[in-house]
């Protein structure tokens, strides 16, 4: 395989779709080796195949706001993979939201749901629609204006999308109110769904709960665990929230959180009536976390930072893509930390991912910490499917469950002679690996 010539011909085709290319880039240089090893995949064009998406629907949005004015945004479903499964990928309404971004969560998302061992392809959609400072009514205007495009696409045996960054309950439950109008079926099309009408238990918390058990998993190899770690986590988000609430279950301390507006440091530990408090400031709507540290003065507030700057023993970085650069990297092990867990999606360039892995500590990408969101998605598939609702604590277990099959999958295949693992090539081998073979047994479709 080579990789240059590849990422050539991709380039000139898709000319300025940076986070795509980067990831396609990652994963090439992580299976070379596989590929190369098996001539088959190159006959039948396995590569080639899987980097370019099923199909691609781009539509626009028309909604009304509260005075009476017409906005028009941008809606897109990308459809990436189906070869072990339906299309699953959650949606994403931010003002950043384009082309690029998508098709990179979306190959991402094709290893991950692989990874997870459930029957689930890879998909992403989303708009560039800012959900912040809108009305409960705009909101679900919006919401159904874009369905009555998507619905046409989606279905349980489809293409089931979830949430992601400005899609939570309340978005889901306008999309699939729409849904079920159109269709008159009430079917599990959508996760992340309220508990009343299909949802499950602990799904808003599962990417942090599962960030945390892998986080877990990968310390115990050194005979570690997160008991007594000092743990510096960005973002305020749903993934931040669980990863917070099982940092403290385990017996670790978070001391910072961030937002677009910078970071907060507390060192006395982010626990309690903290957490109810990030969770307030996060439904106000203003999307910055400086008045935490009005709320607690002895936390301090750094403008326009990351919080990799400070004192840690594990970063869980669990804001968006690229947040954490060789200089953030470079600072974190200056300052002792000894291991790195993504809790989003590709938050590390390239370069500070090098700086980790040339320093040997403990270094998980996204595509396998961050799984156990689309996991428990597809639990509440499962649970969709046989009319039940299981307990918390049955959905909690068969997440980690999963959480450490993942993490044995890649220490299978990312396991180097000198004993360190490369947790990134465990990671995309093992999700490739399964995506190729069921491609090859579907023949050139």
């Amino acid at each position: 395989m080579d990789i240059e010539k590849l990422m050539f011909e991709l380039e000139k085709k898709h000319p300025g779709e940076s986070e795509y290319l980067q990831a396609v880039r990652e994963v090439l240089e992580s299976i070379e080796d596989v590929v190369n090893e098996n001539p088959q995949f190159e006959t039948e064009g396995i590569i080639d195949r899987i980097i370019e998406p099923d199909r691609i629907l781009t539509f626009k949005v028309p909604w009304v706001d509260d005075s009476g004015k017409v906005h028009v945004n941008i809606g897109y479903r990308i459809q990436f993979n189906n070869a072990i499964g339906p299309y699953k990928g959650g949606l994403r309404f931010h003002p950043s939201v384009n082309l690029s971004i998508l098709k990179f969560l979306g190959f991402e998302q094709i290893f991950k749901n692989s990874l997870t061992t459930l029957p689930m392809g890879g998909g992403k959609g989303g708009s560039d629609f800012d959900p912040k400072g809108k009305s409960n009514a705009e909101i679900m205007r919006f919401c159904q204006s874009f369905m009555l495009e998507l619905w046409k696409l989606i279905g349980p045996e489809t293409d089931i999308p979830a949430g992601d960054i400005g899609v939570g309950g309340r978005e889901i439950g306008y999309l699939y109110g729409m849904y079920k109008k159109l269709t008159h079926k009430h079917t599990g099309v959508l996760t992340g769904k309220g508990l009343n009408w299909g949802g499950s238990l602990i799904r808003p918390e599962a990417t942090g709960f599962g960030t945390v058990y892998f986080t877990e998993a990968m310390l115990q190899t050194q005979n570690d665990s997160i008991k007594g770690k000092i743990v510096a986590v960005s973002g305020f988000g749903n993934v931040a929230w669980g990863a917070v609430q099982k940092i403290n279950e385990l017996g670790g301390k978070v001391v910072t959180l961030s937002g677009p507006d910078g970071y907060v440091y507390d060192s006395d530990g982010i626990s309690g009536e903290k957490i109810d408090y990030m969770l307030e400031l996060r439904a106000s709507n203003q999307d910055i976390v400086k008045p935490y540290s009005y709320e607690f003065p002895n936390a301090q507030f750094h403008q326009g930072k990351h919080p990799w700057e400070v004192k840690c023993d594990v970063a869980i970085p669990c804001a968006t893509q690229n947040e954490l650069n060789k200089e953030d990297a470079e600072n974190l092990i200056k300052n002792g930390c000894i291991c790195v867990a993504e809790g989003a999606n590709m938050p590390s360039t390239p370069e500070a991912i090098e700086v980790f892995q040339e320093n040997k500590i403990l270094y998980g990408p996204g595509k396998a910490v961050n799984a156990g969101g689309v996991a428990t998605s597809g639990l509440e598939m499962s649970q969709n499917t046989m009319k039940l609702n299981w307990p918390d604590s049955e959905v909690d277990e068969r997440l980690r469950h999963i959480m450490s099959s993942i993490h044995e999958s890649c220490v299978k295949y990312g396991r180097e002679e000198n004993g360190y693992i490369d947790y990134v090539k465990g990671a995309n081998i093992a999700g490739f690996l399964k995506i190729a073979h069921s491609m090859l047994d579907l023949g050139v479709v």
